[in-house]
């Protein structure tokens, strides 16, 4: 099955629900699920995005997917495979890609990325500012979800460069989903998530004046200035020219299968600076050495030469 819609699992996807395949029996389903249906949309989920989705989601595939089919009143996964197939199906694909996948992400999350932002990257700016003005910092953020993770980069930068507004700084937050794009671009999350940024940056993000009561907190102007949020599919070209002094892919590459990780571990380090850092997730790994990369800490490494 194929189709035109440009879709990648570029996007923070993880805690994705590992429900037992005891959890459903055949005779408790709603929708008949066969072994093509699953089969089928595996392979859609993998020609798609490159997300590899094992014989242990069986159950997760039906749960999530069930939920489209009733949005589109079906009655059985063959009329939603036959419906992908049709002239309306390539903007359910997208759909399909969101309804398998679970965005986790929060503020300031795997805190020791953020702390060597701050010594190696941001401090480090700062001090060459000083000797020689006029210098160009750039930081992307590939599989932004809602926003959390480049609004904590920003928060770090502006923290280090109080005078950040008259620099050539500028984040770049990607990430498929149009949705969970607008939701970062609005910059408004729950109050309880400032209960994850440390005390050093709270003056930065909490609500002033009458609004300290609020339930939500909104980003300053002058953080959502720094960050520019665009969609992108990681499995197509980028765009951008220039390169990196650091990038953000973290919790991506799980979904991945060996040859897809491989290659986008090397589109990255061909899109780093000399010396700039390339940031994963907790749960990732790279696949043996790379001739191209140090490891420099948990998860870091540093693009040599």
């Amino acid at each position: 099955m194929k189709t035109n819609v440009n879709l990648a699992a570029n996007r923070h996807k993880e805690a994705i629900d590992d429900l037992d395949d005891d959890h459903f029996h055949d005779a408790d389903r709603e929708f008949q699920f066969s072994e093509t249906d699953f089969k089928t949309l595996v392979q859609l989920a993998r020609t798609h995005t490159g997300i590899v989705l094992a014989d242990s989601k069986r159950n997760l595939v039906y749960s999530r997917v069930s939920r489209r089919l009733r949005a589109l009143h079906l009655s059985s996964f063959r009329d939603y495979l036959k419906y992908l197939e049709s002239p309306d199906g390539n903007k359910e694909i997208e759909s399909f890609i969101n309804s398998i996948s679970t965005n986790l992400t929060k503020l300031f999350r795997e805190s020791h990325h953020f702390d060597h932002l701050r010594s190696d990257v941001a401090i480090a700016f700062a001090k060459s500012e000083q000797r020689k003005p006029g210098g160009r910092l750039r930081i992307w953020s590939a599989g932004c979800s809602t926003g959390e993770e480049p609004y904590t980069i920003a928060l770090v930068l502006k923290r280090e460069l109080p005078d950040i507004a008259r620099r050539d700084v500028k984040i770049l937050a990607t990430d498929i989903d149009t949705e969970v794009l607008s939701k970062a671009a609005r910059g408004q999350y729950p109050a309880e998530a400032l209960e994850n940024v440390p005390p050093i940056y709270r003056n930065l993000v909490q609500p002033k004046g009458d609004r300290s009561d609020t339930d939500f907190v909104t980003m300053d102007e002058s953080l959502r200035s720094l960050i520019s949020f665009r969609q992108l599919n990681l499995m197509e070209s980028w765009p951008m020219r220039g390169l990196f002094d650091a990038i953000f892919c973290r919790n991506v590459m799980i979904y991945f299968d060996n040859p897809t990780k491989a290659a986008l571990v090397k589109r990255y380090t061909s899109q780093l600076k000399p010396n700039g850092f390339l940031y994963i997730g907790h749960s990732e790994s790279l696949l043996g050495s790379h001739p191209d990369l140090q490891l420099m800490g948990r998860t870091i490494y540093r693009r040599i030469g």
